[in-house]
């Protein structure tokens, strides 16, 4: 596998400012269901852990965060 995870209990998150069901720009976290398809999204070398789901609403708060993208396929200059 690429990348490692975290070596403390810090979760770090990328939040992408994504439009929202009312038209105006809102804050969403990223997340993927296995690492492969972090590696596809993102690149080599992230870093990542695993949450429960029941834990992501924690983690989340204070973030800015309104929803949670799950397997995002990230656009490129190809696109």
């Amino acid at each position: 596998m690429s990348g490692s995870p975290p070596d403390d209990d810090t979760v770090e998150v990328t939040l992408v400012p994504v439009t929202g069901p009312d038209g105006r720009q809102q804050l969403a976290a990223l997340a993927f269901t296995s690492v492969p398809l972090l590696v596809e999204a993102m690149g080599e070398r992230q870093p990542w852990a695993v949450l429960p789901v029941g834990e992501i609403d924690g983690a989340l708060r204070g973030s800015g965060a309104r929803n949670v993208l799950v397997d995002p396929r990230l656009a490129t200059d190809e696109e």
